[in-house]
């Protein structure tokens, strides 16, 4: 039977200095083993089926005598179970560094997420919105948080602060961040439901957003006005006027017309094709062309150095504060944007065309499946006759007493 060691006291332990490996008693094996260095470690050394490993407890003074000694015996327990210390030591090592692997935060989920869904944005400015909503909103809040620890409250801290006042901003920000937690569950990086899904959770303690979003009027010139504007409009000199003047015509977005590009025109057919990464609806968009949308392309000056129809004068684009100010100049109380509201209720009150023409021509997408597809063929002749009578109506100067028809000899009810 192997001699016992004697059962070392804390002070006495830490006055071994000589090199080699002292057993301190207390459970048989426990060693304390000094390296020529000088740096102390425990080791144990134990009976493990037909092996007799030594087995590290962790450096001498950072773990104690007691701890030690603690260590060692719920070894010897282990292995009284039948358990493989070593092989449960690699097991609970391997799980510890897969899951701190997998532990991911919600900014770098984001991140991830962003650049598997790289195809899916419309323009690399919509791409970036994306992400800088994200990171303006939710990292502030929750971007250092492992994704599998969000939870409901942690979704509503983000979302509640601007759910009144910024809803759509909030509304974008809350798909986003549903996105993002769906990409790490299905990447194995959280697990349970969405917190951020809105059907069945987030829907019963947030007002419907349909409920709070208010709709924004852009000051808006009456129908029965555009003549006389567009009549005072062409006397103003200036690529911004000339560009204002083209988006009334077109009934274009304010940022389409600065875009534009020559390529993008087709004198002959008389065309205009925004493409889809300028499009606010991602679906490319064609504008039917009028005579004197035409006649003003035809009189604007190309330059080999710029490829756009409304260059500014120090080259790139035309801000939109430039259509802006051409209409404070001019003493209207109205917006580039607005104008499109001004043809919509011309194209509604004073002809007969039904609303999906209109609407097309506005480029909004409709969201019933009927008027999508009766709008399959973009009703690109009937826009064409609609452009054409909204170009009319743009060069009439109209007197209050004055009743307006489409056409000489034809009332609004013929058209369709």
């Amino acid at each position: 039977m192997p001699k016992k060691a004697p059962e070392l006291a804390a002070y006495q332990v830490k006055r071994l200095k000589r090199p080699g490996k002292h057993a301190v008693g207390g459970v048989a094996g426990l060693l304390l083993y000094v390296k020529p260095g000088g740096s102390r470690s425990w080791v144990f050394r134990v009976q493990v089926g037909d092996r007799r490993p030594d087995i590290g407890l962790g450096g001498y003074p950072d773990v104690p005598l007691e701890q030690a000694r603690k260590r060692a015996r719920d070894i010897r327990e282990q292995i009284y179970q039948g358990i493989d210390p070593l092989e449960a030591r690699r097991a609970t090592c391997e799980a510890l560094r897969v899951s701190v692997a997998r532990r991911m935060t919600f900014d770098q989920a984001a991140d991830q997420c962003h650049g598997a869904r790289a195809h899916e944005f419309r323009s690399a400015r919509h791409a970036q919105n994306w992400l800088n909503s994200l990171r303006m909103y939710a990292s502030p809040k929750i971007g250092s948080l492992p994704v599998d620890q969000i939870e409901l409250a942690h979704v509503l801290s983000v979302l509640e602060p601007i759910w009144t006042t910024k809803t759509e901003t909030a509304r974008r920000v809350r798909q986003r961040m549903e996105a993002v937690l769906a990409w790490a569950k299905v990447n194995s990086y959280r697990t349970g439901d969405n917190p951020a899904a809105w059907s069945n959770n987030l829907e019963h303690v947030l007002a419907r957003p349909s409920k709070l979003r208010s709709v924004i009027h852009h000051p808006a010139l009456p129908w029965q006005e555009i003549g006389g504007f567009m009549a005072d409009l062409r006397e103003r000199d200036g690529m911004a006027a000339r560009a204002l003047e083209f988006a009334i015509l077109t009934a274009a977005r304010s940022a389409e017309v600065r875009l534009a590009t020559w390529d993008e025109i087709d004198m002959g057919r008389k065309l205009w094709t925004i493409p889809v990464d300028r499009m606010k609806a991602a679906r490319t968009h064609r504008v039917p062309l009028s005579e004197p949308a035409l006649k003003l392309l035809k009189a604007s000056p190309r330059s080999v150095e710029s490829p756009y129809v409304f260059p500014a004068a120090r080259g790139g684009t035309l801000s939109d504060m430039s259509l802006s100010s051409v209409c404070r100049r001019m003493g209207v109380h109205a917006v580039p944007h607005g104008f499109r509201s001004t043809f919509k209720d011309w194209a509604r009150s004073s002809t007969a065309y039904a609303d999906e023409v209109s609407e097309l021509a506005l480029a909004h997408v409709s969201s019933d499946a009927t008027r999508a597809a009766y709008a399959r063929d973009e009703l690109l002749e009937k826009r064409t006759r609609l452009m054409r009578d909204w170009a009319k109506t743009c060069a009439t100067v109209m007197r209050t007493t004055d009743v307006v028809f489409i056409r000489k000899g034809e009332r609004p009810s013929q058209h369709t």
